[in-house]
């Protein structure tokens, strides 16, 4: 065999081996086709699909959640939900004779603050040196309709001792504290009763008014 012949065999040998070389590779090898693409999803415009951001506001910052509205407090629409009963230390006291025969007395207080508060139910009532306190006559408000009162208005209220039956005492002084619906201490307000009777069983006081001449007649 010619050495020309020989040379086209081999070229044609080392072609044939290089072609099987560059043949495709099994599913799922490096570089098959069952290897998954880097390259971006194309979308349907044509071009890659970036990851999703935050869309932000007009102004650039990311949009906020609107916070709900706290609801009011319990009874901050009623005009006296902050008022508070009025104690030993927010009025004036006084006492005056209303009809001797039955031993009355018209006692009167007057807030001397500068905030209004409210008298409820009926003034609490001792008798000098005695023991107990009056008994409480007719019917009072609750606390959201006690009386309120300004700075300077008064509320009255009917003290009787009772008729003279021989069973009870006389005194010469009274004190007074306010129902206050709590356990606050209060220093109690006294006033001069000169020669006032108090029966063990008839004495009695109203609850609070607004005027005195309802006070003395109930």
């Amino acid at each position: 065999m010619s050495t020309v012949r020989k040379a086209a065999i081999a070229l044609a040998a080392v072609s044939a081996m290089a072609l099987t070389a560059c043949g495709p590779t099994e599913d799922g090898a490096a570089g098959g086709p069952g290897t998954p693409s880097a390259s971006p999803t194309a979308s349907p415009s044509g071009s890659a699909t970036a990851a999703p951001s935050a869309t932000p506001s007009k102004s650039g910052a990311p949009k906020k959640t609107a916070t709900p509205t706290k609801p009011p407090k319990s009874g901050s629409t009623d005009p006296d939900y902050d008022v508070f009963p009025c104690s030993t230390f927010d009025v004036t006291f006084t006492a005056s004779p209303a009809e001797p025969t039955t031993s009355s007395y018209l006692l009167k207080i007057t807030n001397k603050g500068t905030k209004a508060c409210r008298a409820l139910g009926h003034p609490i009532v001792t008798f000098g040196d005695l023991d107990g306190q009056a008994t409480e006559r007719g019917a009072a408000p609750g606390i959201e309709d006690a009386l309120r009162l300004e700075p300077g208005q008064s509320a009255y209220a009917g003290l009787m001792g009772g008729a003279n039956d021989g069973k009870g005492k006389t005194v010469n002084s009274i004190a007074l504290t306010m129902n206050t619906e709590s356990d606050l201490a209060q220093t109690p307000l006294k006033a001069s009763t000169p020669g006032f009777y108090v029966s063990p069983t008839k004495n009695s006081v109203t609850a609070w008014m607004n005027n005195a001449e309802d006070a003395l007649s109930l």
